[in-house]
């Protein structure tokens, strides 16, 4: 793939076109570009999983992206958390205006050493109710599958699709049959899955990728039956 700069260009509504320019100024580089997508994705996982509002936002990149122009990235990461909790359409232009005007810190951060990946977008950020949270991901193969692969201290690595379920728990035998039976009775295939934990017996992040949406009742009744600390449908939007 040629890494040279793509020329400038910009859509109407302030989105970027895929062979385009930065809103920021630069050119995006062609080996930036496919972080794009992931990272507006990142930011509407980020916004579902938050338990109150943001108050400031950390958009870490780390590995050899650093060789390039990757401004793009904060812009992405801000489109993709104001997504779904904005009634307006939210645009590279508009989104920092948005961040701006609610009061959120916004900050890039870049650091040459990636240890598990060759790349890892990392959006951290603060809440208001004093809470932290982070959403990791990355680019992995041939294709630039895109993969989550942290929330908060839980390792994990599973591709970004449009529906998922995050579920937080005490981990306890038996707990996955509970829930792949729920969602079974109620004709929700799950087409993947990953459990992340610290410890036995600590809490477990349980990431489910389904083919279809889940009713409202439903997560109510996987969420009573498992006892869940955090339990969060994910309907991304498209990018």
């Amino acid at each position: 793939m040629s890494r040279s700069p793509v020329p400038c260009a910009l859509a109407l509504g302030g989105d970027l076109v895929p062979d385009a320019v930065n809103v920021a100024g630069g050119v995006i580089d062609p080996y930036v570009r496919p972080g794009i997508s992931l990272v507006e994705k990142l930011g509407q996982i980020f916004s579902a999983l938050a338990t109150s509002p943001l108050t400031s936002l950390d958009v870490e990149v780390h590995g050899e992206l650093n060789d390039y122009d990757v401004s793009v990235l904060k812009l992405a990461a801000l489109k993709g958390v104001f997504t779904n909790i904005v009634s307006e359409t939210v645009s590279y232009v508009n989104a920092p205006l948005l961040a701006e005007q609610r009061g959120i810190a916004v900050r890039l951060l870049k650091d040459d050493v990636s240890e598990e990946y060759r790349n890892v977008i990392t959006l951290k950020g603060a809440l208001s109710d004093g809470s932290q949270l982070s959403v990791s991901g990355t680019l992995t193969g041939p294709k630039q599958t895109e993969k989550l692969v942290g929330i908060n201290d839980h390792a994990l690595e599973l591709p970004i699709e449009k529906h998922h379920v995050v579920m937080l728990y005490t981990d306890r035998p038996g707990i996955v049959a509970v829930y792949g039976q729920k969602f079974g009775e109620a004709g929700i295939n799950i087409a993947g899955m990953q459990i992340g934990r610290l410890a036995a017996g600590d809490q477990a992040l349980s990431v489910l990728t389904l083919d279809s949406p889940v009713s409202d009742e439903l997560l109510d009744d996987v969420r009573t039956a498992i006892d869940a600390d955090l339990f969060r449908q994910i309907e991304l939007a498209e990018v």
